[in-house]
């Protein structure tokens, strides 16, 4: 286990075996969780966290509602050609 300290200006160094072994580079914005009984270090997306209501509706389709068949139909033949194309 490794340990680390909390400097007087709030920074906190992670021992570069984690840094390293995660591909955190310097300048890596972080987003921090509070978990209760300690806090979670995540990685901050390129993207603000958005719920499904806040972007429903933002891409319309004009066509047929497709079928649930027709969505099955179209990932297993996806799945098949990406498995042909493997390399």
């Amino acid at each position: 286990m490794e340990t680390t300290k909390l400097s007087s200006k709030g920074q906190v160094i992670i021992p570069k075996a984690f840094r390293v072994s995660h591909n955190w580079d310097t300048g890596l914005e972080l987003v921090v969780i509070d978990m209760g009984d300690g806090l979670l270090l995540r990685p901050k997306g390129p993207f603000e966290e958005t719920t499904l209501d806040q972007v429903a509706g933002s891409l319309k389709y004009t066509g047929k509602a497709k079928s649930q068949d027709d969505i099955d139909s179209a990932m297993k033949k996806a799945a098949r050609s990406a498995w042909r194309d493997r390399g």
